[in-house]
């Protein structure tokens, strides 16, 4: 019978291929029913989220469906993972539904929000735009291609902004040990807030001094406030 036959041999009878067949048809018959019953977990809510993976996860190891089929569970189960916030797994599985069928509309777009998710911006903005190349018009692709290039020019102007901070807090130092100066503990720092010293583009390093107060008659004039002046030098 075909049921005793290597999974690369051919059958030998019109009999063994009559068996091999039936039990490909019956495999396939419940390859379908997993993916149907694997939607309608998902429609089910979250508690059964875990029952749809199953579902499409046993689909998939029946390797009997066509891969228009098979890039469909793959993209299915990577919508679930999705839901569930296990963005790699979303992201794996929607790579493989693109690999299997690159027609596959909605595994762009799922794995494109989980590559989002993950912070990995140049995968995002790269299946975004093969997604629009498939399909142009689609505007849940045009939608989360632009949330990926503002969040990509919100990281590009921190980096700079960081890189910008970096290098004046190097001149700063640089600066400072040139002229031997030690900076000690900051103090009155409720008065005066964070003040630093700052070097101008003629090389003049600019202080900030502040001037304290403490006779009662000149508080008791200022309102009870603290009176302070910053002066460069």
């Amino acid at each position: 019978m075909a049921l005793w036959l290597e999974a690369s041999s051919t059958p030998d009878t019109e009999q063994q291929q009559a068996d091999l067949d039936a039990i490909n048809a019956l495999r396939e018959s419940a390859a379908i029913e997993l993916k149907e019953k694997g939607n309608e977990y998902v429609k089910l809510g979250k508690k059964h989220y875990a029952d749809a993976i199953d579902c499409y996860t046993r689909a998939i190891n029946q390797k009997i469906l066509n891969n228009f089929d098979n890039s469909i569970l793959f993209s299915n189960r990577a919508h679930v993972n999705l839901l569930l916030g296990n963005y790699r797994r979303a992201l794996t599985d929607a790579e493989e539904a693109i690999k299997i069928n690159s027609a596959n509309i909605k595994a762009y777009y799922r794995g494109a929000k989980a590559a989002l998710a993950l912070d990995l911006l140049p995968e995002a903005a790269k299946l975004c735009r093969c997604g629009l190349e498939q399909s142009p018009s689609n505007e849940e692709l045009k939608k989360l291609e632009k949330q990926v290039n503002t969040k990509k020019a919100e990281i590009d102007k921190r980096e700079h902004q960081a890189s910008e901070a970096l290098s004046t807090t190097e001149v700063l130092v640089s600066a400072l040990e040139n002229r031997n100066l030690k900076l000690g503990r900051a103090m009155y720092k409720d008065l005066t807030g964070v003040r630093k010293p700052k070097l101008d583009k003629s090389g003049i390093l600019h202080w900030p001094v502040l001037l304290l107060y403490g006779e009662e008659i000149h508080l008791h004039y200022l309102g009870m406030k603290t009176m302070h002046i910053l002066v460069n030098q």
